[in-house]
């Protein structure tokens, strides 16, 4: 047999990159499940923030949503405070108007009975909060801008401001004005009205100050202890009063702009007798 030439065969193997058919597309898929996960977690630790009031709205509002509506309005436009400045909402309640036909499951009737005196009361305070309103109005019209009458949790607040031109206080002392004086003269006046204990709080800004070992924190204090002799003088029981504190500039009227004049202010709550 004649000898034949060996032929040389080469065979080329394509190794398969990234995992084989899949690649790497499960990486994403699994990053897209983790972050899908910490949002729904996110979602529920927010809920779970969330007072029952709240939540009843949320659900009332999506019960009734539709997509053909071309607005809406938020489930959770709910306000603690109800300022009469300009840039706060005026003579809202804070509670959604149907929220009192919402049923809220696992609630016992000794607790919806609780809600229900709850929103007695705060029909009251908002009874309160108008009767201030109107007697600054009538009694210092001049004056009103500085005036900030609202509900808080646990009583009526009136706060009084600075503004251009009108300061409660010089600059840098805890001797009010004479304008201070009868803005919290006509204050007493309606406070003296209300039952209850008092607390006084004194404002300041964020500007810096220290006059020798005074900072914002001793101005506040003294301001607010100076507001309260007024009270007292214009015919406060000095018993009524519960605390008299400053907090400097820890708790500012207007956070994004902390130098504004109108964060000094001094800040009267009447508390709920059960208070």
């Amino acid at each position: 047999m004649e000898d034949r030439p060996q032929q040389i065969i080469i065979k080329k193997v394509k190794k398969a990159k990234g995992g084989g058919a899949h690649g790497g597309s499960w990486k994403v898929a699994y990053a897209d499940f983790v972050t899908a996960m910490m949002a729904f977690f996110l979602l529920l630790w927010l809920l779970s923030m969330v007072s029952d009031e709240r939540r009843a709205a949320v659900s009332e509002y999506f019960l009734k949503y539709s997509i053909f509506q071309e607005s809406g309005s938020s489930a959770l436009d709910l306000k603690d405070s109800k300022a009469t400045d300009p840039r706060f909402p005026q003579d809202a309640s804070g509670q959604p108007a149907s929220l009192a036909s919402v049923n809220v499951r696992g609630k016992s009737q000794a607790e919806f009975g609780q809600k229900r005196g709850k929103q007695t009361t705060d029909a009251r305070d908002e009874d309160l909060v108008k009767k201030i309103r109107t007697s600054i109005d009538d009694k210092m019209a001049a004056y009103r801008d500085q005036v900030l009458v609202d509900v808080i949790e646990g009583g009526i607040r009136v706060q009084v401001i600075d503004s251009d031109g009108s300061m409660m206080f010089p600059l840098g002392s805890a001797k009010p004005t004479q304008r201070a004086r009868e803005i919290l003269q006509v204050v007493a006046d309606n406070m003296n009205q209300i039952p209850g204990k008092i607390v006084v709080e004194g404002h300041t800004d964020a500007a810096p100050f220290r006059g020798g070992q005074v900072t914002n924190w001793e101005l506040s204090t003294s301001r607010a202890s100076a507001a309260r002799r007024v009270l007292e003088e214009s015919g406060t029981d000095p018993t009524r009063i519960a605390r008299v504190v400053g907090y400097a500039d820890q708790e500012l009227l207007l956070p994004l702009d902390p130098r504004d004049q109108r964060n000094r202010r001094i800040s009267i709550i009447v508390l709920h007798p059960e208070n």
